[in-house]
């Protein structure tokens, strides 16, 4: 398919129909009447060679074809603007942006609020927007970062795209200040045979990857979607759960709950920054690269114990 031969024109009227359903709240959202949205639509039909949206009662559903379309065209328009907004400078102090970046919540609560406050102190118009990391972020990782800025994430998950490392971090067990059977040491036994709560899927959860390096299945029996959670599914019960270090150390004394070093040498964690190719010669990209690494550079210099750390 010749892409010069396309109306790129027609992209956002082909998520608006299929995103609304509807031929006159399509034309809505997009600022047109309803024949110029209905002569989109027809046009559309004739390139799919689909109807795309079918009459069922008294509205419409999408054909086949049109539900697998629905999942792409988000993505593509996104990625669309973002190609024509490219700039060739950027001058952060009077510029008014958003920025998107994905994150889990550990990355947001150690490294995204401090990006977030010199952002602050030095581009007042920029604006940061956290968006949780989602289980199935692997499976399409193309179109999420397409869609975003950047995405936070530490080596071991993704590869094949630009990246800057930011800092390093360690895993800490929690157990429960009243653990009945853990007094002031686990032994790889207590892994194997107590409790689990974990992130996210038990698939790829960080505990199940970094026991599977000592041929240790961990039987889990809560899996929440943010680390944040785990003090909480811990205190008062068997259960053990892994966190990172300087994310235990930001939260403070947890009720209920206390960190005991891993029983043994866990692979360390180095958060990223990573990104679409698309982004790297914009020069708004390169600025906010270029402040990631200078947070990062401050973060380094502090170990999670260190007193102004947090």
């Amino acid at each position: 398919m010749n892409l010069a031969t396309l109306d790129l024109n027609l992209l956002p009227a082909l998520r608006a129909l299929l995103e609304e359903r509807n031929v006159t709240r399509a034309g809505r959202r997009l600022g047109l009447s309803q024949p110029a949205m209905s002569a989109a639509l027809a046009r559309l039909r004739k390139h799919f060679d689909d109807p795309l949206l079918t009459r069922s009662g008294n509205s419409y559903a999408l054909t086949p074809l049109g539900t697998a379309l629905l999942t792409m065209t988000g993505p593509a328009c996104d990625l669309l603007e973002r190609v024509f907004t490219c700039q060739s400078s950027f001058e952060p102090a009077t510029a008014e942006r958003e920025f998107t970046l994905l994150s889990s919540d550990y990355g947001a609560a150690v490294f995204g609020a401090r990006l977030a406050r010199v952002l602050h102190a030095e581009a007042p118009g920029i604006r940061l927007r956290f968006q949780q990391v989602g289980p199935t972020l692997v499976d399409s990782i193309t179109d999420f970062l397409g869609a975003a800025d950047g995405l936070l994430l530490p080596h071991g998950v993704i590869t094949g795209y630009p990246s800057l490392d930011l800092y390093t971090d360690r895993w800490v067990c929690l157990v429960a200040d009243d653990h009945p059977e853990v007094a002031d040491a686990l032994t790889l036994d207590d892994l194997a045979r107590l409790p689990w709560a974990v992130y996210q899927r038990t698939h790829d959860a960080p505990a199940t990857r970094q026991l599977a390096l000592l041929g240790i299945e961990p039987r889990v029996e809560v899996s929440v979607g943010t680390f944040q959670l785990l003090p909480a599914m811990v205190a008062g019960t068997r259960r053990i759960a892994l966190i990172q270090e300087r994310l235990a150390h930001l939260l403070g004394p947890q009720d209920g709950v206390r960190t005991l070093p891993c029983p043994f040498d866990p692979v360390p964690l180095t958060e990223a920054l990573w990104w679409h190719p698309i982004h790297t010669p914009d020069a708004a990209h390169q600025w906010l690269r270029e402040t990631a690494a200078r947070v990062s550079a401050e973060l380094r210099e502090r170990t999670p114990g260190h007193p102004s750390d947090g």
